[in-house]
């Protein structure tokens, strides 16, 4: 799948699943996590946003292993030899980066740095915020400066945003984690699949050919408008008075 649809697809698992993954009693069972908002009756509509667009930007981490992906030019030649070096660890293209495992190390490995190093989280976040940006296409077409200029004062726009409404991270792993698994999950549904149970090498993938082409016309035409449509009507849902 292309980088908008896996970005698309980590907004939707989120603001479709935050608040009943929230109630698990092995993330609310600390006061901390209580006050940072993290239980499903005390989600703030900050930390559903926050997490929805931390969430797209975490459905992007498995394509570091590949160069030529949207989240390996993101930020330059950093990413790039991020990606060439993760490549190479994990087997290449749709290799371990595409398992359960990964969504599940990424996922426990930024709880813990949510819980542990405030600089380090935030970092993060700033990350994950401007890699969703650039993923749904913010930027100015053929204009890879520009480009960069408006990413750079979204994310810290956004930052500032959800800082000045006392946003909590305790969730982080949780977005991080599912945001991983979705993009998992949209890859099974293409025509190569995925490793998912990593290191065993079978693939996961719809039966009798039907899986989707990257980049065609029924992912552009088509699942794209669904998407958008559908993160539209889950705001509305979670967020609007009934």
């Amino acid at each position: 799948m292309m980088g908008h649809t896996h970005a698309m697809t980590g907004a939707i698992a989120w603001l479709g699943l935050a608040p009943p993954l929230a109630a698990l009693p092995l993330v609310n069972e600390t006061t901390r996590f209580v006050e940072t908002g993290i239980m499903a009756t005390a989600l703030s509509p900050a930390e559903l946003i926050a997490g929805a667009i931390i969430c797209a930007g975490a459905a992007m981490l498995p394509d570091l292993d590949h160069p030529s992906a949207t989240i390996a030019q993101t930020f330059g030649p950093v990413t790039w030899m991020l990606s060439k070096a993760v490549a190479w660890l994990s087997g290449g293209h749709r290799g371990a980066t595409h398992s359960l495992v990964f969504a599940v190390a990424l996922g426990l490995g930024a709880h813990w740095l949510a819980g542990t190093y405030p600089i380090g989280r935030d970092i993060m976040v700033v990350l994950l915020i401007g890699l969703a940006l650039r993923a749904v296409g913010v930027g100015i077409p053929g204009n890879k400066l520009g480009s960069a200029m408006i990413n750079i004062g979204l994310t810290a726009g956004l930052y500032a945003v959800f800082f000045s409404l006392g946003v909590g991270y305790a969730w982080l792993g949780l977005a991080v984690g599912v945001g991983c698994l979705i993009h998992v999950v949209g890859d099974c549904m293409t025509e190569r699949g995925c490793p998912v149970l990593w290191p065993l090498s079978a693939r996961w993938l719809l039966p009798w050919k039907i899986g989707i082409k990257t980049g065609k016309k029924f992912e552009q035409k088509i699942l794209a408008p669904v998407l958008s449509v559908a993160i539209v009507g889950l705001l509305f849902w979670r967020l609007v008075p009934v």
